[in-house]
């Protein structure tokens, strides 16, 4: 079980507050933390201030948020997402995103920052088991941009602060549940290939895994961790399993990707490996499997 203890009244920025982060913000201010936040979403603003948050809501690529959050917290976490726009959302979010965050470290140091990259950078396929060592130079669009974003983390903090990047699998969990949601509603086709691995990583299993690191004094530093589940299933099994749950037809699998946007092709088979971030910091998925997951949000 990770020790959270030393954390109280130490200052965490989340910038990018939304999904990801607003999981985080709870784990944070339950621990004692002081937690900031900035948002583009001013619904998601308000539930973060019932918190106990102090927000503010503006867009990470620009830079009038800087002198609205004093800068040299003790630690930064950077979970911003594209919100849509393609490729040229991932470019502003977190190519931008990242130059903005940097230059708004640049005279006061920050204790540890945190980037949520994602498992999109691995370009491997054929089912093969990826760790954080695996080869990335042929990773598509979103990926090669997810890159020259952890590229300009890793080079302007590598004499000078703690920098660490999570590349995530697919986050699922409450409110967040597309293929469920098919599933449920009777879709007769659903994107993808039955036997390829579907990797996962439930919400609060990732928010989880930013507290482990934030709860691990003089402990990881530029490295890189996979965030995901410990058995990935086939598309088919997790679909097979939903139905039966739901009492709904299987439905069948069209291919293609999820997303129809340019640039955005569909995962290749590959199983993503969280050995690594188990082994250097002892966390451990509440959810396993997409089993699990998926039961927990049934059950709600």
């Amino acid at each position: 079980m990770i020790q959270t203890a030393e954390l109280a009244n130490k200052r965490l920025v989340i910038l990018g507050c939304g999904y990801l982060g607003g999981a985080v913000a709870r784990a944070a201010a339950a621990a004692g933390m002081r937690v900031e936040a900035l948002t583009r979403n001013r619904e998601r603003a308000a539930e973060l201030e019932r918190l106990g948050v102090t927000v503010v809501v503006d867009d990470l690529a620009a830079d009038a948020w800087h002198p609205r959050l004093a800068p040299g917290p003790d630690h930064v976490l950077d979970c911003v997402g594209a919100g849509g726009g393609g490729l040229d959302g991932y470019r502003h979010s977190y190519r931008a995103g990242m130059r903005s965050l940097l230059e708004w470290t640049r005279s006061r140091a920050a204790g540890l920052i945190i980037f949520t990259s994602s498992t999109a950078v691995y370009p491997q396929g054929g089912g093969t088991v990826v760790d954080e060592d695996a080869p990335t130079e042929a990773a598509g669009p979103p990926g090669r941009i997810l890159l020259e974003a952890e590229a300009l983390l890793r080079e302007t903090h590598a004499a000078r602060r703690r920098a660490v990047v999570l590349r995530l699998a697919g986050l699922y969990g409450p409110e967040r549940h597309h293929l469920l949601d098919q599933v449920r509603a009777g879709a007769a086709d659903v994107a993808g290939e039955g036997a390829h691995h579907l990797n996962l990583a439930h919400r609060d299993d990732a928010a989880a895994a930013v507290m482990a690191l934030l709860a691990a004094p003089g402990g990881p530093d530029h490295e890189v961790f996979n965030v995901a589940d410990d058995a990935a299933g086939t598309k088919a099994e997790v679909v097979g399993w939903l139905a039966e749950r739901l009492g709904r037809p299987a439905p069948r699998f069209a291919g293609g990707a999820a997303s129809r946007r340019e640039g955005f092709a569909a995962p290749p088979d590959r199983i993503i490996s969280n050995a690594r971030l188990k082994a250097r910091t002892g966390w451990r998925p509440r959810y396993p499997t997409f089993r699990e997951g998926y039961a927990a949000i049934l059950s709600a």
